[in-house]
């Protein structure tokens, strides 16, 4: 784990980089099996700490060619993936949306070092409780999610990782803006995606649009080539922005996608 800078924080740093959501349904309200064949879908929430627990959505396929942990973007929360969590069943992969503490029915504010212990209380609640059979386990990080799943990836060791809309660090990301690139030089945050996949060899798919307008398309082949996995692959999704990746070109998407879990369930 990097060194803990959060005490040089900087509230005006905190508003570009964290948008958090609520969502007011208690987990226990929904139920943890729809109607006969169909998938099922659990709602959990996973302790971290003291007076922190995370909320998550676990979208159980009748079979499992892989199990996916799903790290959202910013300004997103799990229930967002309700729609997409049955795509996922459908190419037999069970799908695990995790929220950050101050997200959906999650405690607590969010912080960089805050999202990585999430991801690790999620990770080791996975294994412990949720994770079904031997099929493959990806961690799966989109946006903000990339360094959280890299960070996951590069302390737990997944068989494979999956990176959507990634960028290389925070400094990358605020480079567009003068003033917030300096402020980040104040702050603690650094989200070092690439730094993170220095110590993660396993099979990489990253994912970009080449139309995307929060985060470059050039960022997403930036941390593709300093990757040092050797089984990697890059698929550029054209005329992608940041938030349609999953409507715009979802053939070319989801055949990627197909391929690469396949290409698990052979090696294992």
């Amino acid at each position: 784990m990097d060194a803990d800078f959060s005490a040089l924080d900087r509230p005006e740093v905190l508003m570009v980089l964290f948008h958090p959501r609520k969502d007011y349904g208690a987990p226990e309200s929904r139920p943890p099996e729809a109607a006969p064949g169909t998938p099922r879908v659990q709602d959990i929430l996973v302790p971290v700490e003291a007076e922190i627990a995370v909320s998550a959505r676990f979208h159980l396929g009748g079979r499992a060619h892989a199990n996916v942990l799903f790290f959202h973007g910013n300004g997103e929360i799990a229930a967002d993936y309700d729609s997409i969590g049955p795509f996922y069943n459908r190419i037999g992969v069970n799908f695990l949306a995790v929220d950050y503490r101050g997200y959906g029915a999650s405690t607590g504010a969010p912080s960089e070092q805050g999202l990585y212990r999430d991801a690790e209380a999620s990770i080791r609640f996975f294994n412990e409780r949720l994770r079904k059979g031997t099929a493959p386990v990806v961690f799966w990080g989109r946006s903000i999610g990339a360094p959280v799943a890299a960070h996951g990836a590069a302390t737990s060791t997944p068989d494979a990782l999956v990176l959507e809309t990634p960028f290389p660090d925070v400094r990358t990301l605020l480079a567009g803006n003068p003033v917030m690139r300096f402020l980040s030089l104040f702050s603690g945050y650094r989200f070092p995606t690439s730094e993170f996949l220095q110590r993660y060899s396993g099979p990489l798919l990253v994912v970009h649009g080449d139309a995307d307008t929060i985060i470059p398309f050039g960022a997403g082949r930036q941390v593709f080539d300093r990757a040092p996995s050797a089984r990697k692959q890059f698929v550029a999704l054209p005329g992608a922005d940041h938030n349609d990746l999953h409507i715009v070109n979802p053939t070319v998407r989801w055949r990627a996608i197909d391929a690469f879990i396949a290409s698990l369930a052979r090696s294992t």
